[in-house]
């Protein structure tokens, strides 16, 4: 088959569907897509609350309970612990699909009558303020993080403890603050591309380092203050040169550090290490890979973001671990041959359903637990439901809705609660424009404040025990936040001032620094006289970082040599 340009039935523009995806679809009996790939990664990211919190009270035993659904929300919620349990059965919410009416319009039924699971966290002790994680001991207002301790304000954090404020940690992370992107490494504030890194303060792009400060692209260096080589004995005069406990310090560094990184710092176009075939940015250990971004261990994907152990799956948002054959899903783990789902978990054979867990040949079915041959919540012999199901499925061919994703207008979440109001924000009038929703009552108060942020000591040895009772406003946003025993124990114990941005807007700063999740056509901008070129390099590439942008941008033959 060849490729094929089509109109996105959402913003207009034009997209094209080449051979291979053709043969993808054709292998899990889908629909091409008639939204582009960008306009379905929004629709996704719309579906996606990660870290907007609410308390209401479980819809089945009453106890307030911390929920990503806010109390106006029209769903049932229980509990992780009441919709765990036997006290209920999904099956006694089954209706009979109705073909003289849209599936959209039915499913969304179903999902008003069903109990949704609070928030998504499994097997972790003492970690109630966590959404999309599992594993975790001691975790706190943490998104996508597993198999950590200790882990407070962070997001997409793996096999790490003691880390505060930190996103995208992959493994290995210890008391770590302000860390974004990296590996393996010990006791480093303020880092971003660090891998086997110790003690490093406001760093980039450092490999095997060990006490560095204020320093970019360096590689097995140790006691480097500003990129500049000084024994243990000049390097250690320099920092104490440096009062790191002082706001008023700190708040020059993180600036002089985010100008170093615009001005003096080499850039890769894109970061893409032990890859074969693959295209996008922060892939590693991955196979024909295209238009993906943050991605681990992948065999022949595309269009994937957040995505880890995964094989033969294209339109995917943070899913992963044992996954394959898979099309279209948001929040799923351990699945294989599931199409159209929305946080589902060890699943097989589902399709266009919603937070079920342990199932396998479900079509069109909400908050099932080890469920079997069922539609619409209703179990059906394995005959019927083989023969229902691809009935529905030509019912929605003809509805035009097969092949297409949830729509953002039926979820059970609103846009400015979701990640999709980072990646794209949008107005409240654009978003009800479109027919989507938004949330009128977000958590957080303003004026509550009962210390100023002008009275707050400027080194954190000055703040004292009683401010755990207090309540601050952020610099930012001027909404209300205060801070828990075991983070001003982090600040003491590593030294640093007491903040005066409240967690989101540490976040959105964090979020922020990362690379986008699209690709611009550039050239390399070195003109140092490298093996591979004399004058200026003419290498041409697709890069992460726009045109405008004012970073230094290399192609990867002249990064590796002015690097190594």
């Amino acid at each position: 088959m060849q490729s094929k340009t089509r109109q996105c039935q959402n913003c207009k523009d034009k997209f094209l569907i080449e051979p291979e995806d053709f043969n993808f679809y054709e292998k899990i009996k889908v629909l091409p897509p008639t939204w582009c790939p960008e306009c379905r990664q929004l629709r996704r990211y719309a579906w996606r609350n990660e870290r907007t919190l609410y308390r209401r009270n479980c819809d089945l035993c009453g106890k307030s309970t911390v929920t990503i659904y806010s109390p106006n929300k029209p769903h049932k919620m229980y509990c992780n612990e009441c919709w765990w349990s036997d006290g209920w059965d999904p099956t006694e919410y089954g209706v009979d699909f109705d073909f003289t009416r849209p599936f959209f319009e039915q499913f969304h039924e179903l999902q008003l009558k069903v109990p949704r699971m609070a928030l998504l966290n499994k097997n972790s002790v003492n970690s109630e303020y966590t959404n999309h994680s599992g594993d975790n001991k001691n975790a706190y207002l943490s998104f996508s993080t597993w198999f950590s301790e200790n882990i407070q304000y962070s997001s997409f954090i793996f096999y790490s403890r003691d880390c505060m404020d930190c996103s995208y940690v992959y493994e290995k992370g210890e008391r770590s603050y302000e860390v974004i992107d990296s590996r393996t490494s010990y006791e480093c504030q303020y880092g971003i591309f660090l891998k086997d890194c110790l003690t490093c303060y406001y760093c980039y792009d450092c490999r095997g380092c060990n006490n560095c400060f204020l320093s970019y692209n360096l590689r097995n260096k140790s006691y480097v203050f500003k990129n500049k080589q000084y024994t243990r004995e000049e390097y250690l005069k320099k920092i104490k040169e440096y009062e790191m406990s002082s706001y008023l310090t700190r708040d020059g560094l993180y600036r002089e550090w985010t100008e170093m990184m615009k001005q003096n710092a080499i850039h890769r176009h894109v970061i893409s290490e032990r890859n074969v075939n693959s295209i996008g940015s922060l892939i590693f250990d991955s196979k024909n890979v295209t238009q993906s971004f943050d991605v681990n261990n992948i065999e022949n994907g595309k269009y994937l973001n957040s995505v880890i152990e995964a094989k033969d799956v294209i339109d995917l948002y943070h899913v992963g671990v044992n996954t394959e054959l898979c099309y279209e899903l948001h929040g799923c783990t351990r699945v294989s041959n599931c199409q159209f789902c929305h946080l589902c978990y060890d699943n097989m054979g589902v399709m266009y359903s919603d937070t079920c867990q342990n199932s396998q040949n479900l079509f069109g079915c909400v908050s099932v637990k080890k469920g079997e041959y069922m539609i619409f919540n209703k179990k059906y012999s394995k005959e019927d439901y083989l023969a229902l199901k691809d009935k529905i499925i030509e019912h929605m061919k003809k509805t035009g809705e097969f092949g297409e994703f949830f729509p953002p207008s039926i979820a059970p979440v609103y846009y400015n609660e979701t990640q999709g109001n980072f990646y794209l924000p949008m107005t409240k009038e654009k978003v009800l424009s479109l027919g989507w929703h938004w949330e009128d009552n977000l958590q957080g108060t303003l004026g509550k404040e009962t210390i100023k942020n002008e009275d707050i000591p400027d080194k954190i040895e000055g703040v004292p025990d009683t401010y755990l009772k207090e309540i601050f406003a952020c610099n930012n946003c001027s909404k209300n936040y205060n801070i828990t025993e075991n983070e001003l124990l982090f600040y003491r114990k590593e030294g640093i001032p007491f903040p005066r941005k409240c967690p989101n807007c540490r976040y959105k700063r964090r979020f922020d620094l990362r690379p986008t999740r699209r690709l611009w056509h550039r050239s390399c901008m070195c003109d140092k006289k490298h093996s591979n070129h004399s004058g200026k390099c003419v290498e041409e590439f697709e890069t992460v970082y726009a045109p405008k942008r004012p970073e230094i941008v290399y192609c990867e033959k002249c990064y590796q040599q002015e690097i190594y």
